[in-house]
C-alpha cells in the first residue's frame, strides 16, 4: 500500500487497485462521483473552435454538457471516434483535436441535445 504524501490518503492498494482519495473506496466502487452536482447551465451545448495557446493547432471544444464525469468521458470517446481524432475530457469540457465542429454538432443533435455553434 502506498500513501500519497500531499493528501495523506491511500491512493493504491495491492488488493483492490486505485483508491478514491475522497471516499477511500476502490475506484470501481467509488460513490463520490454520484454526490458531485452536475451544473445544469442553460441546457444548451456549445461547440466552438479554438487555436489560442495551442501553437496554431485547431481544437473543437464542447461545453455545457450536463452529465456526470463517467458519462461525459463516454460521450467524449464517442465524439473522438466519430471524428477519427484524439482529444481529452477535463473540467467538464470535451476537446477534440482538429476542426470537427460540423461533425460534432450533427452527432450531438442526433443524440437529442440542443446544440449551438459558438464563436466565429
Amino acid at each position: 500500500m502506498k500513501n500519497h504524501p500531499s493528501t495523506g490518503g491511500l491512493v493504491y492498494s495491492t488488493d483492490s487497485g486505485r483508491m478514491c482519495p475522497e471516499c477511500r473506496q476502490p475506484v470501481a466502487q467509488c460513490v463520490c462521483h454520484l454526490k458531485k452536482a452536475v451544473s445544469a447551465g442553460d441546457g444548451i451545448v456549445r461547440v466552438s473552435r479554438q487555436t489560442k495557446g495551442r501553437g496554431g493547432k485547431a481544437v473543437t471544444v464542447v461545453t455545457g454538457v450536463a452529465l456526470d464525469a463517467p458519462a461525459l468521458t463516454e460521450l467524449g470517446k464517442k465524439l473522438k471516434a466519430t471524428c477519427g481524432s484524439g482529444g481529452t475530457v477535463k473540467d467538464g469540457v470535451i476537446e477534440v483535436q482538429g476542426d470537427h465542429c460540423d461533425k460534432v454538432v450533427a452527432t450531438l443533435q442526433a443524440q437529442g441535445w440542443t446544440v449551438k455553434r459558438a464563436g466565429g
